[in-house]
């Protein structure tokens, strides 16, 4: 049976005038923000050599990439199923210099899969990175300015989730486990499955201030009292910085946005396999998954020559539109000027000088159906007593 020709694979859409339009004023919304703090808009290519694509963050969307292989050098092509490795490719390999690189990107990727709740395979990325500086106060800097993303967007009620991968990491290693033993305690503590992790760990031969330590991780996640308690109970050198970390740049943020809602989830293992130190995600009421999300992953651009720390996020703009269309004032219809065909040099002329201010006019071609109702106009030109054309809105 031969398939409709306009059917499109499973988790591929593509978006009509009014969301394209919707999509595109936020998009430039957004990188205009983006570039009024200083980032510098780059363009990574659609497709890439696997090997580059699965570097850092990649290596946790092996499967989400799409492979094929180059005719041209013979070598494995992928289609990016994320742009951070390809940002931070450009930090080290193109730009090379010392001092910090702030970038920002926009563009599709394509994914294997989509996930449970989100069914696209084909998200719009759009996000900001910073390189070159592995303080506080960069990553303080990226989640002000994913904030400011959310605010902008009329994102309203945002929860910020924060975590940091240096916690796990740290107990990990004073327990000295074998790599088939830490994947069995990362599955378990991803889970969040207490019993299963109790039964786990005393199957292991540790230190019992570490068996409690790690017993205690998943419990560890709330409001601010969680840091004073994992201060009190976490005696780890390693740890107590990590959590020094969270603690001023909660801090930090609350006193830029005063009635942020911030919690702390200390298992949180997102990323582990990339991310260094902070996590963090937004979240709304109306969506059960992050909306932006991010972290530091300070190890990312080794790869390429140059390791330097680096920090960021990202989010999908099609959910940031959606979000955007369901809190937004009713706006009146955009203008659009509907010019009747006549060969007369100065209703062209009329015609190119609205359009170099910036007003939208569309002409009618000879023997068309429909005229400016049916093309939903607000205006007509018209030609008036002195042989001039003026625009006469609609009413």
């Amino acid at each position: 049976m031969q398939q409709n020709a306009w059917l499109l694979p499973e988790g591929i859409d593509e978006l009509l005038p009014d969301e394209a339009h919707r999509l595109e004023n936020l998009r430039r919304a957004i990188l205009d923000t983006f570039t009024h703090w200083g980032y510098q808009l780059v363009v990574p290519p659609i497709i890439d050599f696997l090997d580059s694509l699965l570097t850092g963050s990649g290596h946790e969307l092996d499967l989400q990439t799409f492979k094929l292989t180059d005719q041209v050098s013979g070598k494995m092509l992928g289609v990016r199923a994320d742009m951070t490795p390809q940002v931070a490719r450009i930090d080290a390999h193109n730009l090379k210099h010392d001092y910090p690189s702030r970038l920002c990107y926009a563009g599709t990727v394509l994914h294997t899969r989509g996930d449970a709740l989100e069914k696209t395979r084909s998200p719009m990325q759009i996000g900001a990175e910073l390189y070159g500086h592995a303080g506080q106060e960069s990553d303080c800097e990226i989640i002000r300015l994913m904030l400011e993303m959310l605010a902008m967007s009329g994102v309203l009620n945002v929860h910020l989730d924060l975590g940091h991968v240096g916690i796990y990491r740290a107990l990990a290693e004073k327990a000295n486990l074998s790599s088939t033993q830490e994947s069995q305690l990362f599955d378990v503590l991803q889970r969040k499955a207490r019993p299963e992790l109790k039964e786990l760990l005393e199957g292991y031969d540790l230190p019992d201030d570490l068996k409690a330590a790690l017993l205690k991780l998943p419990e560890l996640n709330g409001d601010k009292s969680v840091l004073t308690k994992a201060q009190e109970f976490l005696h780890f050198e390693e740890v107590q910085a990590a959590l020094a970390d969270l603690d001023g740049i909660s801090q930090a943020l609350i006193r830029c946005f005063p009635s942020l809602s911030i919690s702390f989830d200390l298992a949180e293992l997102r990323g582990y396999h990339y991310h260094t130190g902070v996590i963090f995600a937004a979240f709304v009421p109306t969506i059960g998954r992050e909306i932006a999300r991010g972290g530091r992953y300070d190890n990312i651009g080794a790869i390429f020559g140059r390791n330097r720390p680096a920090t960021g996020f990202s989010a999908d703009l099609r959910i940031l539109t959606a979000l955007n269309q369901q809190n937004e004032i009713e706006q009146p219809p955009r203008e659009l000027i509907f010019a009747p065909y006549f060969d007369d040099v100065n209703l062209h002329e009329t015609i190119r000088e609205l359009r170099a201010k910036g007003r939208s006019v569309v002409q009618q071609l000879p023997n068309q159906v429909g005229g400016a109702k049916e093309l939903s106009c607000t205006a007509v030109l018209v030609k008036n007593s002195q042989g001039s054309w003026t625009v006469d809105v609609i009413s």
